[in-house]
């Protein structure tokens, strides 16, 4: 990994602290993990224009500059998709986040609002969250849009 420039550590530094804060979860207490996951965003501002999640699985081009096919996508088109984007949609809907930047107080990822059988239950069993009123922003739109739609 290149050493990412200093604003961009800058800027994901305050970008995870502010998160946290509104998603009412705190940053992990083992700084070597919550520096790993900074600096893994930063890099991929200064690569790709945006905090791309450095610690999704991205597939690289083969020997014949083939991308593999597969569940993943290229970085490149992670960007476009958003999917993976900081705060990325399993963060926004679950309130989950498999990096492990954003957890609870003892520095588990809260897994409570993801569905049965998802891998973050069977690894962390169920992890309730501290303060439900806050974070989930799609998630909670999710929830409204399906309320409506049985109206």
């Amino acid at each position: 990994m290149d050493e990412p420039t200093e604003a961009s550590v800058k800027k994901m530094w305050n970008y995870a602290e502010k998160f946290a804060e509104k998603s009412g979860t705190h940053l992990h207490p083992d700084r070597f993990i919550t520096e790993g996951v900074v600096l893994g965003l930063a890099s991929n501002i200064d690569k790709y224009g945006r905090p791309l999640c450095p610690c999704n699985f991205y597939p690289s081009k083969d020997e014949n500059g083939n991308w593999p096919e597969g569940l993943y996508l290229p970085r490149e088109e992670e960007v476009k998709r958003r999917d993976w984007i900081c705060a990325c949609d399993e963060m926004q809907i679950f309130k989950y986040c498999h990096c492990l930047l954003f957890v609870n107080e003892e520095g588990l990822p809260i897994t409570e609002h993801l569905p049965e059988g998802h891998e973050g239950r069977e690894i962390y069993g169920l992890v309730t969250d501290p303060t439900p009123d806050k974070g989930r922003a799609l998630g909670k739109a999710l929830a409204k849009q399906q309320e409506q739609a049985k109206e």
